[in-house]
């Protein structure tokens, strides 16, 4: 059931009943990149998958990732009515999420941050910088196998081509200004004098053959936050919850409060 949240500007779907569980999704993707791994998480939370400002029903914010984590707070304490919150970001929505708790104490007890980082490397800006300018100039069809390829290593690709039709008509649908946005936000962040803020435990993922945001960004995120626990997804890219379900599920089963997570979907 989609409700609204942040005095009518963010939009959610929620599912199953518990504590409450949001899931943040991708900037290369949309909150379907979580379908696989919601029904298991549903058995024992409140699911709650959020459209970020901008995408889909979501009013887009005015500023950078600082003005997006504002309100990805407000509607987190609106959504979560008071209880205790676990905030799981993949990609642009872990960004999100790590520069949230900076922002906000108190905002969740626990993240799970998959696939992200404190901040890039150059190389990783000027990737953004790249992409920003070529839909500027191009349109977002222009960069839709940049994006791809970014998300899924090209043996995953040729293996699921419905999936990726699915993937690529998903990325289409994000709002060009929205994207550029983003791509400037990310290529000028810089996370890391404010990782020991961040007092709660964290659980840090990242896909082993991640192009997006290699390992080595997630081993500097961790090595930075005060609590926090790596593990590496094997096999798998940026987008690890979509590409293996029942790997992802399992990393983070003893991270969440419920023993059901660690039984085989049936």
């Amino acid at each position: 059931m989609d409700r609204l949240f942040a005095s009518g500007t963010v939009n959610a779907v929620e599912v199953g009943e518990g504590p409450p569980l949001f899931l943040f999704h991708s900037l290369l993707s949309d909150r379907a990149s979580f379908d696989a791994i919601v029904p298991r998480l549903s058995r024992s939370s409140r699911v709650i998958i959020p459209e970020l400002p901008g995408f889909g029903r979501s009013r887009a914010v005015s500023g950078g990732l600082a003005e997006v984590a504002d309100r990805m707070a407000e509607a987190v304490k609106d959504a979560a009515g008071g209880d205790e919150a676990i905030v799981l970001g993949n990609g642009y929505g872990g960004f999100v999420a790590l520069q949230m708790a900076i922002r906000h104490p108190g905002i969740a007890t626990k993240l799970i941050l998959a696939d992200c980082g404190a901040a890039f490397s150059e190389p990783g800006r000027e990737a953004f910088r790249t992409m920003a300018a070529a839909s500027r100039e191009k349109g977002l069809a222009a960069i839709t196998d940049v994006a791809m390829r970014r998300l899924f290593a090209p043996a995953f690709q040729a293996d699921h081509p419905d999936l990726m039709a699915d993937r690529r008509a998903a990325f289409l649908k994000t709002d060009p200004e929205v994207f550029r946005a983003a791509c400037e936000a990310l290529a000028g962040l810089d996370l890391r004098p404010e990782l020991d803020k961040v007092k709660l435990p964290v659980l840090v993922l990242v896909g082993e053959h991640d192009e997006a945001t290699p390992p080595p960004m997630s081993h500097e995120l961790a090595a930075g936050l005060p609590q926090a626990h790596l593990e590496i997804i094997a096999g798998c890219a940026h987008v690890p919850q979509l590409q293996s379900p029942e790997i992802f599920l399992d990393a983070i089963g003893d991270f969440l409060p419920s023993p059901k997570l660690r039984a085989v979907a049936t």
